[in-house]
């Protein structure tokens, strides 16, 4: 049984039963058939259907908005956000997908040669909760435009959002079974994965869940795109605009309370401006408003879930334990719901517990270096490389050091985000793979050479 909770309340909103195997086999039926067509339909087509996805997000957003602050606690304006961000993904991919795909002539030896990218098949989608939409969305609207299918197999605590993705996609597309839904334990997805009639599989998730994936993705000789989880760094160097990088600080670790793989975790801050830094980015994590996420003005909602919660202040009491400093919040609040204040802690070294782990909420960690070679070092020094924030007044300089950080992208004097125009993933414990960007839209295609000899 799938159950669906108010983590504002704790109430439960509605239950799902699970699908049995007749369910899950139709479902898989229904999309090897669909794709077996529409990978035919001119790719002018396909693009046509999913600027159609676009439009209709637009048209449904406020409830697709009010659902996914009911199921996951998001601060309804950044489940707006969701949606519009999701809708422009679509229309991105509708107008550059013929474009990214076209057939590449390779001069070889007086002869014709190309490289063409030709789709997979059907891919399997294991999604998270924490962008119920948006997740699915930016894998789907470049993998379908490439004439893939999609069964989506969601987080447990989002049904009602894996129903509407469904819904909205078999509104869209008239290619009945294309986007298909399953409602199975976890336990049931190595049997998903190992189907003939899944060709590959994208899975956004934990680092755990993306190794037990990737073992039996490789067991079946499947393609796998795995984005997992972070430590991103926000280094920020002496010469630096400390208030906009606390202002921003804020932003990056807060936004949808905290829970993002690309949330800027480890505040990594040069010595000579820390105190001013961590003074302002309380100041900053302080004036957000905790409350009912469907109130306007609410900046921080609740954590998805209570064991979410309890994993997060478990993480503040060991590093405070360790020796850091809780400057802001780190208090279990009493009352309904699943809230956790915003908790800032100075003073974190690399051995604490939020020094060295993921911290999955409103949690900001300020470290301290010396210098800007010890805040480079020290950023890289992390199992994990999604993403990363640098904030410098020496823009040119800049461009070296990124070159030096280890993670899938650095955004210089900005906040980590993903946008459908670049690339977007990681490296070393945060996954392989590309979604976004021409690499996302070719990561689901047979990148094959076509060569052409003389007729005689």
């Amino acid at each position: 049984m799938l159950i669906s909770t108010n983590p504002a309340t704790g109430e439960t909103i509605a239950r799902y039963p699970l699908h049995d195997s007749t369910q899950v086999d139709a479902v898989l039926d229904a999309a090897a058939r669909a794709q077996a067509r529409w990978r035919t339909l001119p790719i002018a087509a396909r693009c046509e259907d999913m600027r159609r996805v676009g439009e209709l997000l637009r048209q449904r957003k406020a409830a697709y908005a009010r659902l996914i602050t009911l199921e996951m606690g998001k601060p309804l304006s950044e489940a707006l956000a969701e949606i519009e961000k999701s809708a422009w993904t679509c229309d991105h991919y509708a107008d550059h997908a013929a474009r990214l795909l076209a057939d590449e002539p390779v001069p070889a030896n007086g002869s014709y040669s190309a490289v063409t990218y030709d789709p997979l098949g059907v891919v399997l989608a294991i999604m998270p909760w924490n962008y119920p939409l948006w997740q699915f969305v930016r894998f789907a609207a470049p993998t379908l435009c490439a004439g893939n299918g999609a069964v989506l197999k969601h987080a447990g605590n989002v049904p009602q959002c894996a129903l509407a993705l469904e819904e909205l996609f078999r509104d869209a597309i008239d290619v009945p079974g294309l986007v298909g839904n399953v409602f199975v334990e976890p336990e049931r997805v190595a049997a998903l994965i190992d189907d003939p009639r899944i060709a590959a599989v994208t899975l956004t998730g934990s680092t755990a869940v993306g190794k037990l994936v990737a073992a039996q993705a490789g067991r079946a000789m499947k393609k796998q795109v795995l984005e997992l989880g972070g430590s991103d760094p926000f280094i920020v160097l002496a010469d630096a605009d400390v208030e906009r990088a606390a202002a921003a600080a804020a932003k990056a670790r807060f936004s949808n309370t905290g829970q993002s793989c690309i949330s800027a975790k480890r505040f990594i801050v040069d010595e000579r401006v820390a105190d001013d830094f961590s003074a302002r980015l309380c100041a900053h994590a302080g004036a957000l408003v905790m409350n009912d996420p469907l109130q306007a003005g609410t900046g921080l909602g609740p954590m998805a879930r209570a064991n979410l919660r309890t994993a997060l202040h478990d993480q503040v009491e060991r590093s405070r334990a360790q020796g850091a400093e809780l400057k802001l919040g780190g208090r279990m609040p009493d009352g309904p719901g699943f809230f956790y204040p915003a908790t800032v802690l100075d003073h974190v070294t690399p051995g604490m517990a939020a020094g060295c782990e993921e911290t999955f909420g409103p949690v900001a960690a300020v470290m301290r270096v010396r210098d800007t070679q010890a805040a480079i070092a020290l950023a890289n020094a992390t199992e994990f490389g999604l993403g990363a924030a640098l904030w410098t007044g020496d823009v040119q300089g800049a461009r070296e050091l990124a070159r030096g950080i280890e993670a899938g992208a650095v955004f210089v004097n900005g906040i980590v985000a993903s946008d459908a125009r670049l690339p977007f993933g990681g490296i070393k414990q945060s996954g392989y793979g590309r979604e976004l960007g021409a690499a996302g839209i070719r990561e689901f295609t047979n990148i094959k050479t076509y060569w052409v000899g003389p007729a005689t």
